[in-house]
């Protein structure tokens, strides 16, 4: 399998076989948008939607990526978005290695939580080798070391009502901070973990430090970076635009961006 990956709306048009409908319609790249073009708009969410159904109906819901050994590992691992989150405070937790950096674990859950690293790094671990698909059409492997995202959600007593789990971060993109989003059973998945090691060190800066979602069955950018909470909630609607992130709300990404 090739190491690049065609952008999700070009897998949906030709799977539908609307290539000559869509005609010249460009395809959206890591930060391009469709612009005036609704009734493709519609047809690309219908996608979605069919895409998301029959994941969820056809597949094991703990099915793994594929993983990969360490002579897979590549040379360099790229940073997707953000590379030095701007402000005071990150650069001051920054020089200090994080040791004071907490992560709020909120919403609906029974015991609500304040997670320091060191509190994360003493948990069970798992370590996964995975290669990471970014939207802008580049890959990579890494070996990433982090605690699964259940066991912290089952730390906090995750309630019933809980249907997805929100990802606040440190970074800001034009005037909003940085939020991604996954439904209850991407969070529960045994390979979405909360990393702060890549490739045998500790995550670097441009890389998400100090924690970061790695949830493989997705692409790049639900991967949430710089992450300062975790809020479990029964409905996206009142989560940015209600689309459950800020790239779906601002330039049409799909929300569900399994592979």
């Amino acid at each position: 399998m090739s190491d690049l990956v065609l952008p999700r709306r070009e897998l949906i048009l030709r799977a539908g076989g609307l290539v000559a409908a869509a005609g010249a319609l460009p395809l959206l790249s890591g930060c391009d948008a469709i612009n005036g073009v609704e009734p493709v708009r519609k047809i690309l969410s219908l996608g979605e939607e069919m895409h998301f159904a029959s994941q969820r109906a056809l597949t094991n819901r703990d099915a793994l990526a594929r993983e990969f050994t360490r002579a897979d590992l590549s040379p360099v691992f790229r940073s997707n978005g953000t590379r030095m989150p701007a402000g005071a405070d990150y650069a001051v937790h920054a020089r200090r290695g994080f040791a004071d950096w907490r992560v709020a674990v909120r919403g609906l859950v029974a015991r609500p939580l304040s997670l320091s690293m060191a509190d994360i790094r003493a948990m069970p671990q798992r370590t996964q080798i995975t290669r990471h698909d970014c939207v802008e059409g580049w890959s990579a492997i890494g070996e990433w070391i982090g605690v699964p995202l259940r066991s912290v959600l089952a730390a906090a007593g995750l309630r019933d009502s809980a249907r997805y789990i929100v990802f606040r971060c440190a970074d800001r993109i034009g005037d909003a901070d940085y939020y991604e989003s996954c439904d209850r059973v991407d969070a529960l998945h045994p390979q979405t973990i909360l990393a702060w090691a890549l490739n045998g060190e500790v995550l670097p800066i441009a890389n998400g430090a100090p924690l970061r979602l790695r949830i493989e069955r997705q692409l790049g950018y639900k991967h949430a970076k710089y992450l300062t909470a975790i809020e479990a909630v029964d409905s996206l609607d009142q989560v940015g635009a209600g689309k459950g992130g800020y790239w779906e709300d601002r330039v049409d990404y799909e929300w569900y961006a399994g592979i």
